[in-house]
């Protein structure tokens, strides 16, 4: 199966979620990352701001504000850095995302654990983006060091996907 009726199977079985079920399984899904090793021994920590089909980070991100240093992605032009998330400065981005708009981009290699979304995951680790390749990329920088984990609901964990060489696998999926 090619990767755009991956995408369209996959996108169908997120939308047979109902919302409730959404919740619970995003809450599932951060505690179990809460608990990681990885998690709990990075400083800093790159999440992303949830769109409406992915695992909710709102909570998450609000519970370890403070605690640890969290950046967010922000999308310029076709490059993805990551920037400290402060509440008081997340406006709407590209793709209709929320976007944190600090000055200054965190260097990839201070990232120690990153939370990938993704329209579908193998549960070796491998993963299927939106298709603009922009996670590929970053964790595809010569410096990036960080634990990976991609984080998504049941109903996109398939057998196996598509891939090609620019593809990135990930250490880690949690589905719920």
């Amino acid at each position: 199966m090619e990767k755009r009726q991956m995408r369209q199977l996959l996108r169908s079985r997120i939308s047979e979620i109902s919302t409730e079920q959404r919740e619970v399984a995003s809450r599932e899904i951060f505690s179990e990352i809460a608990t990681l090793p990885a998690f709990r021994k990075a400083q800093v920590v790159a999440l992303y701001a949830a769109l409406h089909d992915e695992p909710q980070s709102r909570e998450f991100i609000a519970e370890w504000y403070g605690r640890k240093r969290i950046v967010l992605p922000r999308v310029e032009g076709d490059v993805m850095r990551f920037y400290d998330y402060s509440p008081e400065q997340m406006i709407s981005g590209s793709f209709g995302i929320d976007e944190p708009q600090g000055p200054i981009a965190c260097p990839p290699e201070e990232i120690d654990f990153m939370v990938v979304p993704g329209v579908g995951f193998t549960i070796e680790g491998g993963r299927m983006g939106r298709g603009k390749g922009f996670y590929d990329r970053y964790l595809s920088q010569p410096l990036f060091r960080a634990f990976t984990v991609g984080v998504c609901f049941k109903a996109q964990i398939a057998e196996s996907l598509p891939s090609e060489p620019h593809d990135k696998g990930l250490d880690l999926v949690v589905a719920r």
